[in-house]
């Protein structure tokens, strides 16, 4: 069975929790088993059982962020012999591109990234379908290792060692990667979480409408914020209004979500969509009510970027 060894920062610990939770139907099936840094036992040698990881595993994911490329182990160690092995063809090394940053120039920026053309994990609207697409080119890859010619039939390391008296603390034993613990979040990280939610968005806008402007003829966007609850978005062609919206937070009868109504209003007793702060055991996120859709997308779970672009989608679909 394959064994797949996750190399990446510590900072980005919560997302490798999540693609590891994605990953859960593999390891089920018996396609694949997982194994990172925190299934290190007391009393282990770090860098040895790293190494012994990463010179014998056979899927190896860079998660990659700039904190990853930041890392001088992650980078110059862990990567540098991910790459060794994948280039001599005994293990397969799959970028996993998690955050945002200048990968494509990096020795692994030649090799198909995850998800799909690369696009950074958490600027995906569905978080979920992000990792759904990683998890399907692990399984691809476990696959492509079994249609090789299988070795012989050998007992594992540790079963090998246990067999001939021979084992040492350096070797890790048998244990769960099931290690991650539930998450607690308050209602004012909630609050706190939405008014960011907010301040994202309307950043968002405004960058997004200036670049429309720059790249389209006879096209301005106009952004105008109110106060720190609402903004007014308009795209004028050839002076001519065609698309307005009035993006707010809070009031009325919508007091809880981040609100998005056609046309420029002042009121706060209508609306066309509405995005409201949800978390589940590991992370904070959106749903939207889905009223633009009839209700397709409200069991998505958004990140900022996927919740600012559901909202932009709306005042630009006119113009397209």
């Amino acid at each position: 069975m394959p064994t797949v060894f996750f190399s990446y920062s510590h900072a980005d610990e919560d997302l490798r929790d999540q693609l590891e939770k994605q990953l859960a139907m593999l390891k089920r099936q018996g396609v694949i088993e997982t194994w990172h840094d925190r299934r290190i036992g007391a009393g282990q040698e770090l860098a040895q059982v790293i190494d012994d990881h990463i010179n014998t595993d056979d899927i190896i994911l860079l998660l990659v962020s700039q904190d990853f490329i930041s890392s001088d182990y992650c980078y110059n160690i862990e990567m540098k012999r991910a790459l060794e092995r994948h280039e001599a063809g005994k293990a397969i090394v799959i970028p996993v591109i998690l955050r945002a940053c200048e990968w494509t120039y990096a020795p692994f920026g030649k090799l198909m990234a995850a998800p799909t053309d690369g696009k950074p994990v958490t600027q995906w609207p569905d978080r979920d379908e992000a990792f759904l697409r990683v998890a399907r080119a692990v399984r691809d890859a476990a696959g492509r290792l079994s249609g090789s010619e299988a070795p012989a039939v050998e007992p594992p390391p540790l079963q090998a060692a246990v067999a001939a008296g021979d084992v040492t603390p350096s070797r890790p034993g048998p244990r769960s990667s099931n290690l991650r613990l539930s998450k607690t979040f308050t209602q004012r990280d909630k609050d706190q979480f939405k008014a960011n939610t907010f301040e994202y968005i309307a950043r968002y806008f405004e960058n997004s409408l200036a670049e429309l402007a720059a790249r389209n003829d006879g096209c301005e966007g106009v952004f105008r914020r109110v106060d720190a609850n609402r903004f007014f978005a308009t795209i004028y062609q050839y002076g001519t209004r065609m698309a307005q919206a009035t993006v707010f937070m809070g009031g009325g009868m919508f007091g809880n979500g981040i609100n998005y109504v056609q046309g420029e209003t002042s009121e706060s007793n209508s609306l066309n969509e509405s995005l409201t702060v949800d978390a589940d055991d590991q992370m904070l996120f959106l749903t939207g009510m889905g009223m633009s859709s009839f209700g397709q997308e409200r069991d998505q779970k958004l990140t900022q970027e996927g919740a600012a672009e559901l909202l932009w989608g709306l005042l630009i679909s006119p113009l397209q």
